[in-house]
């Protein structure tokens, strides 16, 4: 049996393109939703991770205010290594007081002493085969710290009551620990007034002795 089919062409065609229009309609809404998911996922990120950098601003505050406090503590650890080198290459590694002390103990009272100077000299090393230059702390004159190592040259000068006592003064600083490489520079008779009322010129014996202080060790 032969279906026969009365419906016009013009009414397939419109239903076919409605179709068609229903099918584009839910495509662009199931767009329009996925869409708008993502967009609230986004907005949902966004949001978390301000509030993340809201919790997190005072730690990266702190944070900061502790590097910039590292960085002033290193900045002052550096300056003072650099004074402690300071200190440390104009360190004389003496004590004058004892050093006074030791010459009180072996001066005897038929000496009296007219002058005690120190005199600092630089050490010759491999670096620096120059001796250094000394100026004299004396009238008009700066007295010229030098750096590095150094050893310290004493004159002393005087008057004792005889030569005889020169000599064991300069016996006694060869024996002491605090002094070497003693030498005499001059020592001349003279004639002095004796104390009290005495007029009589006595001999006395005018001396000028150097050494040096034994802080160094010569290495050949």
């Amino acid at each position: 049996m032969k279906e026969i089919d009365f419906l016009p062409d013009w009414y397939k065609s419109g239903r076919r393109r409605q179709l068609t229009r229903r099918i584009q309609y839910i495509a662009l809404g199931c767009i329009f939703a996925i869409m708008l998911i993502l967009n609230l996922a986004q907005r949902h990120s966004v949001s978390t991770a301000r509030a993340r950098q809201a919790r997190l601003a005072p730690e990266q505050v702190q944070a900061q205010i502790s590097l910039k406090a590292f960085d002033e503590l290193n900045n002052k650890i550096a300056q003072l290594e650099k004074k402690a080198d300071v200190l440390t290459q104009i360190d004389s590694k003496i004590d004058i007081s004892n050093v006074m002390g030791e010459l009180s103990f072996l001066i005897d009272n038929r000496i009296v002493l007219s002058k005690i100077e120190f005199i600092t000299e630089q050490l010759k090393t491999q670096k620096n085969t120059n001796v250094g230059v000394i100026r004299r702390a004396g009238h008009g004159q700066k007295d010229t710290k030098l750096f590095g190592d150094v050893r310290f040259k004493v004159l002393i000068s005087g008057i004792a009551s005889d030569a005889s006592d020169v000599a064991g003064l300069i016996c006694r600083l060869e024996d002491s620990p605090y002094f070497r490489g003693v030498y005499p520079l001059f020592s001349r008779n003279s004639k002095g007034k004796g104390g009290g009322f005495s007029k009589e010129n006595l001999q006395i014996s005018e001396f000028e002795i150097g050494c040096y202080l034994a802080n160094y060790h010569e290495q050949y």
